[in-house]
């Protein structure tokens, strides 16, 4: 999770995305802290160098008050052309290793006008249902790698233990 975005310009923000080679999908979400101003939103912009090391950046989509995440898909992405952006005229490091989300603070009515690059579409429920499914069934397996019987268990007050079938049961 990278909750500290470099801020750019007054309303232009990136994060940091090393080793995006091995990345497939990006999750952008508001932390609900501090929401956008009363009707603006944030495109969500995606950047990486091309072969001769030049940025490259692709809209995704956006996200607003309204509308506080989206995963967008971005393996399909790193060798497609770029988009018209707002972050051209910035001088922003970039390394071969490393991608960089953007998020530029727009109007909503520009926002709804804006074209995603087309293989960036935010996933649908079904993948997310799938992605969920996944996820805890991930989570369950690494918790009970940590399995004891109760007679291999070592009393200590501090320490809450939640039963295996509790969490099969949920």
């Amino acid at each position: 999770v990278q909750a500290a975005p470099q801020q750019v310009a007054e309303d232009k923000f990136v994060f940091d995305l090393p080793d995006y080679e091995n990345i497939n999908h990006v999750v952008v979400f508001m932390l609900g802290t501090i929401p956008f101003p009363e009707g603006m939103g944030g495109s969500v912009y995606f950047c990486y160098p091309d072969q001769s090391g030049m940025a490259v950046w692709q809209l995704l989509g956006f996200v607003t008050n309204e509308k506080p995440s989206a995963i967008f898909k971005i393996s399909g992405l790193k060798s497609g052309k770029g988009s018209q952006h707002p972050f051209g005229a910035m001088n922003l490091p970039q390394t071969p290793t490393v991608a960089q989300i953007g998020i530029s603070v727009e109007l909503l009515e520009n926002l709804a006008q804006q074209t995603p690059v087309a293989n960036a579409a935010v996933s649908s429920v079904d993948s997310f249902t799938e992605f969920t499914q996944k996820m805890l069934d991930n989570f369950y397996n690494f918790a009970s790698s940590f399995a004891v019987t109760q007679a291999q268990m070592t009393p200590n007050p501090s320490e809450a233990f939640i039963p295996a079938n509790v969490v099969l049961k949920w």
